[in-house]
């Protein structure tokens, strides 16, 4: 059985978003595009991951990144062939994954470039892994200035291959930040500088590596930041990062609806919700909505957001319940199991997630990878 409140991921508009970002990187670098490294941590951002992951694959990407081991598993479990990236820390993980599931592990602290190697000593395996630098940031990566410290015993290392050098970008969403492209630099001068550290080892070939650094904003923001490959993630499922725009053809990727379960009369001074925030100042008519907290919708929706209901805006009031929300109807024709659209479109209007997100004061990444695991998500 499904519930009324169901999250509809369509993996053609996936797939259709995909190919719009990479036909967009071959126009405008058409003699060394960059590739993409397709980004489905944090559950697809509450895409599903499996799924995602799979038709992502069938529209054309070979690389995947997710946070640790434990997601890399899942993907795996769910017949992923292609490679995957580990972005996360490791050095309290249970490192036997990586071989397990065939992942492609970040390194990104001399702590965890020791356990790395020593398991992979173990294991009696040279594995490759991406080497993550920290240009400014300040959370994860080897610190870029450095690196003539940090690096040797990496580097050195029989047990390791580096197949990549990348970092991330504290603000590519903020048009008017500096550190943008103070991070840019720093990064190109820690590429040359890792490249004079390799080909400083006496008898030993210092082998390709290649370089990523552009998540959605960058991407969309400065295309000397592509380098080798992009790593798009919210573009994929089809919202640009605010404040930024985009002319890529993208489709939005998840439609979240529900079902009206009732509808009541409230005469003037009554009250709806908990703590009685709501006092109906004229009769009232107030659909109740089986969708709430625990589905991962914010309690500031209350009061300010809304949702769709035959073509139209029907205020939510009172509060956001953990299993349910309240509508306002009133001088709406309406009926239990009529259609509730919380993210999508309805009629002619819409509600997208980078408004949901304005509306209580947060960003797009949390609305969708707050929607709830007990909400079925349907395929199509």
């Amino acid at each position: 059985m499904i519930r009324p409140t169901v999250a509809r991921v369509d993996l053609a508009a996936l797939k259709s978003n995909y190919r719009a970002i990479d036909e967009r990187l071959r126009s405008e670098r058409p003699d060394t595009p960059p590739r993409i490294l397709a980004v489905v941590k944090a559950n697809a951002y509450g895409h599903g991951a499996g799924e995602v992951a799979r038709a992502l694959e069938d529209a054309g990407a070979d690389l995947l990144a997710c946070a640790d081991i434990e997601e890399g598993s899942v993907l795996r479990a769910a017949g992923v062939r292609a490679d995957i990236l580990v972005f996360g820390a490791l050095s309290v993980s249970d490192l036997d994954g990586l071989f397990d599931c065939r992942l492609t592990p970040t390194i990104s602290t001399p702590g965890a470039a020791k356990a790395v190697s020593a398991a992979a000593a173990r294991y009696k395996q040279r594995l490759r892994f991406h080497l993550k630098i920290d240009t400014g940031m300040n959370r994860l990566g080897f610190r870029f200035d450095n690196l003539r410290r940090s690096l040797p015993p990496l580097i050195a290392s029989e047990n390791l291959e580096l197949a990549a050098i990348y970092t991330h970008f504290a603000t590519a969403d903020d048009p008017g930040s500096t550190l943008f492209d103070e991070q840019r630099i720093r990064f190109d001068r820690a590429l040359a500088e890792i490249a004079e550290l390799r080909g400083d080892r006496e008898g030993r070939e210092a082998r390709p590596f290649y370089r990523h650094a552009a998540n959605s904003a960058a991407l969309l923001r400065d295309s000397r930041v592509w380098f080798d490959r992009v790593r798009p993630g919210l573009l994929l499922y089809g919202i640009v990062p605010p404040p930024l725009s985009s002319t890529i053809p993208l489709a939005p990727v998840m439609r979240l609806d529900s079902r009206i379960v009732a509808v009541k009369g409230m005469r003037p001074g009554e009250i709806t919700g908990y703590g009685g925030r709501f006092t109906a100042d004229r009769p009232t008519s107030v659909a109740i909505v089986p969708a709430g907290y625990a589905d991962g919708l914010d309690l500031r929706l209350a009061g300010r957001g809304s949702v769709l209901i035959r073509g139209r805006r029907a205020p939510i009031i009172g509060s956001v319940c953990m299993d349910m929300l309240m509508a306002d109807v009133t001088g709406l024709d309406v009926s239990p199991g009529d259609e509730v659209v919380i993210i999508g479109s309805q009629g002619d209007d819409r509600i997208d997630v980078r408004e949901m997100a304005a509306t209580i004061g947060t960003i797009p990444w949390e609305v969708v990878c707050r929607v709830g695991s007990r909400i079925e998500r349907v395929y199509k």
